[in-house]
Order: structure tokens, then sequence, then C-alpha cells
């Protein structure tokens, strides 16, 4: 919607800095259209305006009624606040537009999300879990490191180090002049080569400074090759794909951060509002629809697609019954679970099969050589067979040795 400067009434009105009401960079940032400090530069560079006159100056509150717009639209009521859980893949720039033309998050987010701001900022190469919002004032505050929101990552590293050597980061280090915070650091996995080591690092902090892994870890002596982003305060990558967002139910957002949103801004309800399934309500409907299809015409009615995943069907013959096996038909009379017929009760042939007469069996000449077996001793071709139960016995004879017999 672009402004109509006929609605805006003329005066001096939303330029004192005097009085009720909210500042305009907090409004922006409520409404997602950036965060305090990026409202500040398009403050400056004459961007924004109030009721069609253009604003100079961040120290300016709106009051109710007041059209602000930014760019020449009119910026809508701010909504409740939303929190998204987005695992940004390697190769994305965390920002709205990239001077060198290169791919960023928001670009690659999928339609129907609202505005959104990122909470912090993951490099070029870094990948993970990154927290997005609408609301530019929750974000400051998710980013100050005064919340003591911990973020944890997990670092695939170049080279040789000691686990005593990584110990000595809690108590902080300074690298070109930049102090930073504490940082907890564990040899995960290593692996010697020839030129030197493999490792997984696990990294804990708190600040969250620009690149302050890879500058922290390079000062001790290791290249990072993979930076991941596990966890940034209670919300975790867990198993969330690549490329994937997930909405933070209004309800974990009130039990978490009630103390950093105002309670007007504060999300209502249980659900979240987006989801890529498609909402219950279309479900229904297109429910609805096949039902009203499937009993107009029942033979338009196809079979479901197939899915990744899913089981494929044995293909069934058009009457619902498989054909018959050669040689195992059935009379017609007869069905599984019922008698016989009479017929054949009675021992009486089937007329509906062609009668057939039994196999001779060959009839071996009395005195022959079984096939493949020895010739036939001096006591004939078969031998008595074995007692049964004992195959291969026979009778015992003298027992063995030369001992005296028993005396008498």
């Amino acid at each position: 919607m672009v402004h109509d400067p006929l609605r805006t009434p003329g005066g001096d009105e939303g330029q004192s800095p005097e009085g009720g009401g909210e500042r305009i960079a907090k409004a922006l940032a409520r409404a997602g259209v950036a965060s305090r400090r990026e409202v500040e530069r398009l403050i400056a560079e004459g961007r924004v305006a109030i009721n069609g006159r253009t604003l100079t100056t961040p120290a300016v509150r709106i009051e109710a009624g007041d059209i602000l717009t930014v760019d020449g639209e009119v910026v809508g009521d701010a909504e409740p606040v939303r929190l998204f859980r987005y695992h940004k893949p390697s190769g994305l720039v965390t920002s709205h537009k990239d001077p060198q033309g290169r791919p960023t998050v928001f670009q690659a987010l999928p339609p129907g999300l609202p505005r959104l701001i990122s909470v912090g900022r993951l490099d070029l190469a870094t990948e993970g879990l990154l927290l997005l919002t609408n609301d530019g004032g929750l974000a400051r505050s998710l980013e100050l490191p005064s919340t003591g929101l911990v973020r944890r990552y997990r670092a695939r590293a170049f080279g040789r180090i000691t686990q005593d050597r990584l110990d000595a980061l809690k108590s902080g280090v300074t690298v070109e002049g930049v102090r930073y915070g504490p940082i907890e650091a564990v040899i995960d996995k290593a692996r010697d080569g020839a030129s030197g080591a493999n490792l997984w690092i696990s990294v804990t902090l708190s600040e969250g400074k620009n690149r302050e892994v890879r500058k922290v870890l390079e000062s001790v002596g290791l290249k990072v090759n993979r930076l991941i982003r596990l966890a940034y305060g209670p919300f975790a990558l867990s198993t969330l794909p690549p490329g994937e967002i997930e909405e933070v139910g209004p309800r974990v957002i009130r039990e978490l951060f009630s103390d950093l949103i105002p309670p007007e801004d504060l999300p209502k309800g249980d659900k979240p509002k987006w989801s890529r399934r498609a909402p219950v309500s279309e479900k229904r409907r297109e429910g609805a629809g096949e039902a009203i299809v499937s009993a107009e015409a029942p033979e338009t009615r196809g079979r479901p697609a197939y899915k990744v995943g899913w089981a494929r069907p044995k293909p069934k013959p058009p009457g619902g019954r498989p054909p018959p096996k050669p040689g195992t038909r059935k009379p017609e009379s007869w069905k599984p679970g019922s008698r016989k017929p009479d017929a054949e009760r009675a021992g009486k042939t089937d007329i509906s099969r062609p009668a057939t007469a039994p196999k001779a069996r060959p009839v071996k000449p009395s005195g022959s050589p079984p096939a493949g077996g020895r010739p036939p001793g001096p006591r004939g071709p078969n031998r008595s067979p074995s007692p049964p139960g004992r195959p291969g016995a026979h009778r015992k004879g003298p027992p063995k040795g030369g001992g005296r017999g028993p005396r008498g």
C-alpha cells in the first residue's frame, strides 16, 4: 500500500520529542521493518516519514492515528512477537541485501512469512541455528551479553593442541586488541596425520562477538574449516534439516521472555500461526470436496499419489480377487470356509477336471546293485536292518584286553 499524501494533515505533528507515545525506532522495530540501529540509519537517509513529513531525527514519538511510512509505503500496526528457528546452510549471507550480490538468508526463506530480522549473525561459511523474529526489541535483548544466553558451537579445526591450552580460554583472552570473555572449549575427537591433526571441538560462550570462535581458536594455533551453531540460549538446532524454518509456539515465548516483552506485545494462544503444512480449515475443505466428488462420480476417484517412504502396494486385478494359479482351480460352487461339494466328499471324480492316470514307478530288477552303491555281498543285496532306535548297532563281542576272566 502506497502512502497517499492527501490523507496527511498539515502542521508539525509527530516532530515533537515531547509528550507521550512510542519512539519511532521502537515502533518500526516492533513492526518488523528493521532493528533499532537500522531504523536510525533509515531516518538519516530520509526514508521515514510521519503524516507526510520526512523525519530528520530519531528522537520522535508517534501517537495513535499517525500514519507512518518507509520508502512511501505505509507501515501496518505491530503484530504480537513471533520467533522462528532456522537452520542456516553454508554460503548464505545473514542480511536482507548484499552489495556483492551473494544469496542471503531472507531470500531463501519460504513465502508466507512476516518481515523478519535475525538475532545476531552467522558469517558466510558458518551454518547451524539462527533465530529470526519480527520484533527488533526482542532481537536486541537476546543479543546483549547481559541477557546471559549461552551459545554452543561445534568446530572442526586443523592443527595440534592440548586440552590444557584450551582450558586457559576459560579466563578470557585478548586478540588483536579485542577482549573476549570466558570460553569453554573441549576436544571431542582428534585424528593425527602427517602434516597435522583434524579436531572436533565443542565451544561454549555467552558473548557472540563478530567471528569470535574463529578468531579465538586461531589465536591458539588452530585453523577452523567448519563451524556449526548447535544452540542459542534455550533453543537447540536438534533435527531441523538445513534450509528449514520452524516457528516457536506462543506459550514458549510467554514462559521464557515475559520479562523482555511488554505485556501488550506478548502472543496469545498455544499454536504457531505459520507452518509448512496446509491449515486445518483448508484440509477440511479439501476433504469435503473429495467426498462430494466421490459420491457423485465414484469411478473418477483415483488412488492416492505415491510419496517417498510409503510401501508400494501390490497391483490388484479389476475384480478384486487375484487370478487362480494354474492347476489349483476350485469348482465354482466351492468357497473357502464352506463344505466341499458332494461329489468330492463321496469320493467321486470331479467332472470339471480331466482324469489323469497315476504315474507308474519304474521297477528295479532284483539283484542289481543300487545306483552309485556297492555290489551285493555274499548275504545278498539287502542286509537286515538295524534295530529300531539304534542305527548301525551290532552285537557285543568279548571284552577287549588280555586280562583273566572272573575267578570260578
